[in-house]
């Protein structure tokens, strides 16, 4: 919803600046969106008076210009064709920002000759589209602000726009003079008294008006007005009503159809008008149409009905669209004398459905589907016919009425003491009852009867809104909650909790589903994972299947596995997060978590990407739980698992060779054919309570530590014994310089060709990132050469020539 800030003074006599005005409508509920003031782009461009104009020395269509400006006299080439001795015009000195040019303006060379800013031209400040010369004003004082110039010459350039958006709930706004009302009552100023003209009719409309039986009321058309005026002469509206259209964003038409779009802002009243003399035979009907049938609208688009949806037609057929749109066959050109205004107060559900299924958003659509005020329906007929006989002349017909203005009349009871028990606002009780009558409503005792134009107002509980938006929300004070409890509450969970929690959560987000086993398991299933011993057999098991505490989850996981595939489940990701336990007595137990994937990572498709699971799925995933729970960014990975884990495929995530966090690989072939596990299968372990606590605790996460610094990265390649591990040479790589060597990653591994019988040949990229100062490439040979005597120290190895 756009208005401009005199046009919002028309209806409220106020001192308030347009920042007041602003400030106050977001607090009202009605958020401004946009403030456009011209005057703020123009604030720098003053007046100057063109004391000669001389032919430019290099260019037929330049002239050089003596300017006299309140700086003194410049010197200004111009191309305009009015450039002349004489004439007053709006400079722009070097430095201002041109809005129509999108240039900030500096002195400039024109062939030549300096020019020490420009005089501008219409389009060049946004005031219109001439841009054929330069602004020639007939007043003003050489220095004066462009600004005030137009503020007392022509005050609708400099008229600042106001844009709000509308909630549902406030259809009122949508029209100025409600937008007024409630400034008034938050304090901004009076409420203008509206104009209510009154026009006679003259003789009887010769154009009737019907409406159907199963249109009329809920669902149709509750009321239809109209009145003929003859002897109009449609031209082009005012200059003031073409420039409050304008400034809205609006195309003024011809002044029969400016007036509708004015009251359909003003007042929030769509209106429509008929050229009288194509309305074939003397009537219009309100009726539903039926499917098949189409009409040509205002936009030249053309519209297909569906049954029920609500027109008016003539004797020859459907002339407009209920509340949304008139026909372009009846529509008002610079040659229509007689002309048929309508005023009609329409069902909001059927224009919202009628719009929606024609798709069309008009601004009488919009209006109406939200809601106008019913009440206003026949003053608004009069009001509009006034406009048009004082704008287009002419003579008014009597006015001709099918239906009935619907009664919107219901009151509610203001409980003054509600306002503090819903909002927690203490307002006097004179101060509410003075706030809903500002707002429109009339107070019978402690009743307060809704006006016509607020549907949205439904209950006792609407009302108190309404006193607490106009006091303003912005009062509204937070009042502490007395402490139930003496200091800061416990932490309802220990630090091992979160840490459960945590690796339940990021196990679940990485695509594993949860299981929940149970802590018995089979002999034979505990001891392929070092249990099925006396210390952890049940004295007395529920079933043989369940004699033995379970050392660990993963065997209740591969049985899951196993029933799963043997129903046609063959790829499975599953986790638990459980006690296991290392003896029979109290206290020998600790908490596991643990992660198995069979089969492939995804189902078989003709691409290929699908592909069969290996330990470093385990490994990336059990990282990732890891990381998770506060495990240390650097850690070892070494040998030495249990004999359930495949011998060369796995590895342990350590602190040191005796501190173990946890263990990832393949389950070893033996392990999965006993429990009847087919295709392969990874896994991972982690023991929580081994990962170390931090030092300190917070609830956010370390400072992501960034250099500005380029890393630099080299590369290398050793000869080594075949049966040296990789880890071996990383490790020592990455300890040549534990400051300046930030990654150390094996990328190549090659055995065979020249190396000889037992060698091969580890290749490695080392990751350099400095701290305080740009390597030389002194510094990076340094490195290398320590990096190389590191690694042949510890492996025995050769940098490969």
């Amino acid at each position: 919803m756009k208005f401009t800030f005199s046009w919002l003074k028309e209806h409220l006599d106020t001192t308030a600046s347009v920042d007041e005005i602003t400030e106050a409508l977001t607090d009202l509920g009605l958020e401004v969106e946009e403030v456009v003031d011209p005057a703020k782009a123009l604030s720098s461009f003053t007046l100057a008076k063109v004391q000669e104009a001389e032919q430019h020395p290099d260019a037929d269509r330049l002239r050089v210009c003596k300017v006299e400006t309140d700086e003194g006299m410049k010197q200004i080439v111009c191309g305009a064709p009015n450039a002349r001795a004489g004439i007053t015009v709006v400079l722009a000195k070097p430095g201002d920002y041109v809005p129509g040019l999108d240039v900030t303006l500096s002195v400039g060379n024109i062939r030549g000759v300096e020019s020490h800013g420009m005089m501008a031209s219409m389009r060049e400040l946004e005031l219109g589209e001439d841009h054929d010369g330069i602004i020639e004003l007939a007043s003003g004082e050489v220095g004066q602000k462009f600004t005030d110039w137009l503020a007392q010459n022509d005050p609708s350039k400099v008229d600042p726009v106001i844009e709000i958006a509308i909630t549902p709930n406030r259809q009122d706004a949508l029209g100025i003079h409600g937008i007024a009302r409630d400034l008034a009552a938050r304090g901004l100023g009076t409420l203008k008294p509206l104009k209510e003209d009154t026009v006679k009719g003259s003789f009887p409309c010769p154009i009737s008006v019907t409406i159907d039986a199963d249109t009329a009321g809920d669902g149709g058309c509750h009321v239809f007005a109209g009145r003929l005026i003859k002897g109009v002469k449609n031209g082009p509206s005012p200059q003031w009503l073409q420039d409050r259209l304008r400034a809205i964003g609006l195309r003024p038409i011809s002044a029969l159809v400016d007036v509708t779009n004015f009251f359909t802002f003003d007042r929030n009243r769509p209106l429509h008008v008929f050229d009288a003399d194509k309305v074939k035979g003397g009537a219009l009907r309100i009726h539903r149409a039926q499917a098949g049938q189409t009409l040509m609208g205002l936009d030249e688009k053309e519209y297909a009905f569906s049954d029920g949806q609500v027109v008016i037609s003539d004797a020859e057929g459907i002339e407009s669209i209920g509340g949304i749109m008139g026909g372009l066959a009846t529509g008002c050109t610079e040659e229509t004398v007689d002309v048929f205004l309508e005023a009609a107060v329409w069902d909001r559900i059927q224009i919202a459905h009628t719009g929606r299924a024609l798709k069309i958003n008009s601004d009488a659509r919009y209006r109406n589907e939200r809601g106008i005020d019913p009440a206003y329906n026949m003053q608004a007929m009069e009001d509009a016919a006034q406009m048009i006989l004082d704008l287009c002349g002419g003579e008014a017909s009597e006015v001709v009425v099918a239906g009935a203005v619907p009664d919107t009349d219901r009151a509610y009871k203001l409980d003054t003491d509600r306002v503090v028990s819903l909002v927690g606002m203490e307002i006097p009780a004179a101060t509410q009852r003075a706030t809903l009558e500002a707002l429109g409503f009339r107070m019978e005792g402690d009743m307060a009867h809704v006006p016509s134009w607020r549907p949205d107002v439904m209950g006792e509980a609407d009302l108190v809104e309404e006193v607490a938006r106009i006091a303003s929300l912005t009062k509204l004070k937070g009042t502490p909650l007395p402490r139930l409890s003496e200091g800061v509450v416990r932490p309802v969970l220990s630090p091992s909790q979160v840490r459960e929690r945590s690796a339940r959560r990021t196990v679940a987000a990485l695509g594993y589903n949860e299981c929940v086993t149970y802590s018995f398991v089979d002999q034979a299933a505990a001891a392929l994972f070092g249990g099925g011993d006396d210390a952890h057999k049940l004295a007395n098991p529920i079933s043989s299947e369940m004699s033995h505490m379970r050392p660990s989850l993963l065997p209740g996981l591969l049985q899951a596995a196993a029933r799963n595939q043997a129903r046609g489940f063959s790829d499975v990701a599953l986790f638990e997060v459980g006690h296991v336990f290392d003896g029979g007595e109290p206290g020998e137990q600790h908490v596991q978590v643990a992660g198995v994937l069979v089969g492939r990572t995804g189902p078989k498709d003709v691409h290929g990407a699908a592909r069969a699971v290996d330990l470093f799925d385990a490994k990336a995933d059990a990282e990732a739980v890891l990381a998770a729970i506060g495990a240390p960014a650097k850690m070892q990975i070494l040998r030495g698992g249990e004999g359930w884990w495949h011998p060369g495929r796995h590895g342990r995530f350590c602190l040191g060779p005796k501190k173990t966090l946890g263990v990832f690989g393949e389950l070893h072939p033996k392990v999965l054919d006993a429990l009847d596990i087919k295709g392969p299968a990874v896994g991972f372990v982690i023991w929580p309570e081994q990962v170390p606590m931090p030092r300190k605790s917070g609830a956010t996460r370390a400072a992501l530590v960034l250099n500005d610094l380029q890393a630099v990265e080299r590369d290398f390649a050793f000869v080594v014994d075949a049966e040296v591990e990789a880890l071996t040479l990383v490790n020592a790589a990455a300890g040549a310089d534990k400051v300046l060597i930030n990654d150390v990653r094996v990328f190549d591994e090659f055995i065979g060709g020249s190396l000889g019988e037992g060698k091969k040949s580890l290749a490695i990229t080392v990751r350099l990132q400095p701290t305080d100062k740009t390597l030389k490439e002194k510094d990076i040979e340094a490195v290398a050469a320590k990096i190389v005597e590191k690694v042949s120290k510890a492996t025995g190895g050769t940098l490969r020539g």
